[in-house]
């Protein structure tokens, strides 16, 4: 089945944004748009209608709750689910995150069906 969300994925690891690209194709996503930390995301998502951004949190420029709590105040993209992929998996982490505006929170390494489910689930399928 083929799905035409279009996601975006924001991560300074290019190994990591091709495991999660990789991932989504195989589950049926082609429409993946990619950046490097928080700013060029926000460019990226300023030319694109985007249904999920899925963010690591450890990122140059601007790090993803920053990013996040950016999205969160602008009224344009305030309602765009937030999934946040990271190694910062302390339970203060995740509350942080949450508090930040994150919809849902996976820790790397994952696995590609906690990332099939969690995507899922944000874009209500």
């Amino acid at each position: 089945m083929a799905y035409d969300d279009v996601i975006i994925t924001v991560d300074d690891s290019s190994t990591m944004r091709r495991i999660i690209k990789n991932t989504l194709i195989k589950i049926g996503f082609n429409n993946i748009l990619e950046a490097s930390n928080g700013v060029e995301a926000l460019d990226v998502i300023s030319k694109n209608k985007v249904d999920l951004i899925i963010t690591d949190w450890n990122m140059p420029e601007m790090d993803g709750l920053t990013f996040v709590k950016t999205i969160r105040s602008n009224s344009e993209y305030d309602e765009i689910p937030i999934l946040m992929v990271t190694t910062e998996a302390a339970k203060e982490d995740i509350l942080m995150a949450l508090k930040s505006g994150v919809n849902n929170y996976i820790v790397k390494p994952f696995t590609p069906d906690t990332l099939k489910e969690k995507v899922f689930k944000l874009l209500g399928y």
